[in-house]
């Protein structure tokens, strides 16, 4: 049971990035700019603005360049932009992105299904990357997808997910994100995890992220954080999903997020009132209803005239 509410908990907005990438409909680059630029508002250190991969795997994120050339950058805000090789290390750079994410899959199968290569050919990759981004400043951080599970081969084995991060480690790559990727993890894996890896990486370079699949996605923050974990990826009314991982529903819910650790008393620092006028304003920008709950329930100070 956590005890000490009293550490600050670090949200990285993905919306732009993770939450977006599988809708099937085009969100104007314009429409992109205008939300990254209110996110930037509200608090948040760290916003994963896009991702620089091929337009033919990813045509909804096919406008990275322009994106972040267009957003206006907020002193203190770090701008991450995912990358998938060398190529999109070069693009992400060229436009001036703060952080690069790498992501490899602790699963063989997904890999494959994923990014196209095995783990093997995707290690020797991010080798060329730190090679090249070498002396730039900017920040890498190599992300594990289906570190709790993956929907082709089942249970990962938690010693395959600790190679990777020394292999990471190895390479020069400084942060560790830890992903769920559809939805798998539960609390007790969570707790007994995240404390083997908190043995090799400083709860400052360890990120969480977690799917609300199956309903687990802040009861796995919980535990994360008792366990010691203190970064955490979220997207604005739990938008997104992975388009090669079957059955992969969306990220956990920042206004969900920030709501609980309102509640509890642990602190974020960001504005949850600025957060819910952005989330309730998303079914018009994409044209459907997004999962988040807050958003339609309202907070819990949000009172209701007595009936007469």
């Amino acid at each position: 049971m956590i005890t000490d509410y009293s550490q600050t908990l670090i949200v990285q907005e993905v919306s732009p990035r993770d939450g977006l990438q599988i809708e099937p409909t085009w969100v104007e680059t314009a429409d992109k700019i205008a939300l990254i630029n209110q996110l930037s508002q509200a608090g948040f250190s760290r916003i994963e603005a896009g991702s620089f991969v091929s337009p033919k795997a990813i045509p909804a994120l096919r406008d990275g360049e322009q994106v972040f050339n267009g957003i206006e950058r907020q002193p203190g805000v770090i701008y991450v932009a995912l990358i998938p090789n060398l190529k999109g290390a070069q693009r992400a750079l060229a436009a001036n992105a703060d952080e690069l994410n790498l992501v490899m899959s602790a699963s063989q199968t997904h890999n494959l299904a994923n990014m196209r290569m095995r783990c093997e050919e995707s290690l020797a990759a991010f080798a060329d990357i730190v090679a090249f981004a070498s002396g730039s400043g900017v920040r890498l951080n190599g992300s594990i997808a289906t570190t709790f599970g993956c929907p082709f081969e089942g249970k990962i084995d938690e010693d395959r997910v600790l190679q990777i991060v020394d292999a990471y480690q190895e390479l020069g790559i400084q942060g560790i994100s830890l992903a769920d990727t559809t939805g798998m993890a539960n609390p007790r894996q969570v707790d007994r995890l995240v404390r083997r890896v908190l043995q090799r990486v400083s709860p400052a370079d360890l990120t969480l992220h977690f799917h609300n699949t199956r309903g687990l996605g802040l009861c796995n923050v919980l535990a994360a954080y008792e366990a010691g974990a203190r970064r955490f990826d979220a997207a604005l009314g739990g938008l997104g999903g992975c388009p090669f991982a079957p059955g992969a529903s969306g990220n956990i819910c920042t206004e969900d997020l920030v709501n609980l650790c309102d509640e509890v008393g642990i602190p974020t620092g960001i504005d949850l009132t600025l957060l819910l006028k952005l989330s309730r304003g998303l079914p018009a920008l994409l044209g459907h209803e997004v999962p988040g709950q807050l958003a339609k329930a309202g907070r819990n100070c949000d009172l209701h005239p007595i009936p007469t």
